[in-house]
C-alpha cells in the first residue's frame, strides 16, 4: 500500500501510539480511496490529547478531532453489554486497553484492521485473508451485543457485491438467532433510516435487503417489502414473475440510473400494494398502487422519513402505471396527470419520477437495455402544456371564474397539437 497521509511537521500526534484502523485501511487493500481516515490512539488518555489541542466530540466514547486535519482520533477502548439494543453499552477507555482489544470489539475481520506509520498491519482476526476470499466475517460472538451490525453487514454486501463479497455461513447464522432474539426489534427508527438511506446509496442496495431477508430482519423492520416474495404477477409484463425479485431488479436499476437518494427510495416502494393483493385474483394487481401509496405511508412515519423522500415515492407509486401507458391515455388524462404531481410548479421532481418510473421498466427480465421513451414523451408534453400563456388567457378571460377552465382547455389544446406534431414526425422517420 502506498505510505499514510502526509502529517505537518509539527504535528499535535508525535509521540502517540497511533494507528491508522477500520474502513480505511480496508479500502487501501481493496485498492480503493478511503473515504474516510480514522484512527486509534493507545496508551493515552483523554487529557493527553486535550493537551495536545485535540477537540473532544461525542458523548458516549471518547473521540477527538485532530486540530489539522480534522480526522478523528479515539482511545482504545472495550465494551460491555449491559441492556437491549445497540445502545446498551458500556464503554471503557483506558490507557490498558491494548490495539487487540480495541479490534476485538468491532464488527466484521475486515474492519479490524490496524495500520502503523511504518505500513506495518495489525489482523489478529484474519481480515486480510477475509478481504482476499470475498467473505463477510464477525470478528467474535461479541457481534451479537449490537443490533446495527446486522445491518452494517447488510450494507457492506450491497457495496462490495461487485466484487463478490458474501456473508459467511457462521456470521449469517448468528444475525438469524440476533433477530430470533428480539435484538432487532430494540433498534430505534432514526437508525433504521439512517442505515437504510447508506444502503440505498451503495452500488447494489438490492443485496442489502436480500441478506436482511435471509436473517429474518426485513420480515421485522420492513414487512411490507418482505411480503412481496413469493408473490406472482402476469408473465407477460413480468418475465421474472416474483414481485420480490422485481422489487430488487427495479431498485438496482434505479441505483444505476440515478445517486439521487430519493429516486431510489421512490423505485423501492413503488409496488408495495402487490404484497396484499387478494390470492383469489392473482396474478392480476388491481388497484395495487392505492394500497401502495397506503403503505408507503405507514413506513414514511414509522421511520420518520424526510418529506422530500415521501412525497416523491407516494406520486411514483400512485401514478407510474399512467406513466408508463402514456401513448393510450386521453389528452385530458394527461393534464390531469401533470397537475396531480404538480409537474408545472416541481419540474425537477417530475423528472426525479420519470426516473423511478424508467427503473420500474427497464428493472424487470429481459428489459435493462430497453428504451423508455415514456419519459420523453412526458417531459415534451408537460413543456408543451407549460408553455401555454397563463397571466394573457387570465386577461382575456372576462369572467373571473372561467379563468381556470380557459387555462385547463388551452393546456389540454397543447397537449394535443404536441401528440399530433410527435406523430406526424414519426410517420415521416
Amino acid at each position: 500500500m502506498s505510505a499514510l497521509p502526509h502529517r505537518p511537521a509539527a504535528d499535535p500526534a508525535t509521540g502517540l501510539q497511533v494507528y491508522l484502523v477500520g474502513g480505511a485501511v480496508r479500502d487501501r487493500l481493496l485498492g480503493r480511496v478511503p473515504a474516510e481516515w480514522d484512527y486509534v490512539v493507545v496508551g493515552a488518555t483523554a487529557d493527553d490529547l486535550l493537551r495536545r489541542g485535540f477537540k473532544q466530540v461525542g458523548r458516549d466514547f471518547p473521540v477527538f478531532l485532530h486540530p489539522q486535519t480534522k480526522a478523528e482520533y479515539a482511545l482504545a477502548r472495550t465494551e460491555r453489554k449491559t441492556a437491549p439494543g445497540y445502545r446498551g453499552f458500556v464503554v471503557h477507555a483506558d490507557p490498558a486497553v491494548t490495539l487487540e482489544e480495541d479490534l476485538r470489539r468491532r464488527d466484521l475481520t475486515i474492519n479490524a484492521l490496524a495500520e502503523a506509520p511504518d505500513g506495518t498491519l495489525t489482523d489478529p482476526f484474519g481480515g486480510q485473508a477475509d478481504l482476499e476470499a470475498r467473505v463477510l466475517r464477525h470478528c467474535s460472538p461479541a457481534f451479537s451485543e449490537d443490533p446495527v451490525r446486522i445491518l452494517r453487514v447488510a450494507r457492506f454486501a450491497a457495496r462490495y457485491a461487485n466484487l463478490g463479497f458474501r456473508v459467511a455461513p457462521q456470521t449469517q447464522e448468528l444475525m438469524r438467532g440476533m433477530v430470533a432474539a428480539g435484538e432487532v426489534d430494540a433498534l430505534v427508527p432514526e437508525r433504521v433510516w439512517q442505515e437504510l438511506a447508506k444502503a440505498l446509496g451503495e452500488e447494489r442496495p438490492a443485496r442489502f435487503f436480500e441478506v436482511l431477508r435471509d436473517c429474518g430482519a426485513l420480515a421485522r423492520l420492513l414487512p411490507e417489502l418482505d411480503r412481496l416474495w413469493g408473490v406472482p404477477q402476469t408473465e407477460k409484463w413480468h418475465p421474472e414473475i416474483d414481485t420480490g425479485i422485481h422489487a430488487m431488479m427495479v431498485v438496482d436499476m434505479a441505483a444505476r440510473l440515478s445517486p439521487d437518494l430519493t429516486v431510489r427510495f421512490a423505485a423501492l416502494c413503488h409496488d408495495l400494494g402487490k404484497g396484499t393483493t387478494p390470492g383469489s385474483v392473482l396474478p392480476r394487481h388491481h388497484g395495487h398502487e392505492e394500497r401502495s401509496v397506503e403503505l408507503l405511508e405507514g413506513i414514511c412515519d414509522r421511520f420518520r422519513v424526510p418529506n422530500r423522500h415521501r412525497e416523491l415515492a407516494r406520486i411514483t407509486a400512485r401514478d407510474h402505471g399512467l406513466v408508463h401507458t402514456v401513448d393510450q391515455l386521453r389528452h385530458a388524462t394527461i393534464l390531469d396527470l401533470l397537475e396531480r404531481t404538480d409537474a408545472f410548479r416541481r419540474p425537477a421532481r417530475f423528472a426525479q419520477m420519470l426516473l423511478a418510473c424508467e427503473a420500474d421498466y427497464r428493472g424487470r427480465g429481459g428489459c435493462a437495455e430497453r428504451h423508455y421513451p415514456q419519459a420523453a414523451t412526458l417531459r415534451r408534453l408537460r413543456d408543451a402544456a407549460a408553455a401555454v400563456e397563463v397571466q394573457a388567457i387570465a386577461t382575456a378571460t372576462a369572467d373571473p371564474q372561467r379563468i381556470p377552465l380557459q387555462i385547463r382547455r388551452a393546456r389540454i389544446a397543447a397537449i394535443r397539437h404536441a401528440r399530433a406534431g410527435q406523430d406526424q414526425a414519426t410517420a415521416v422517420d
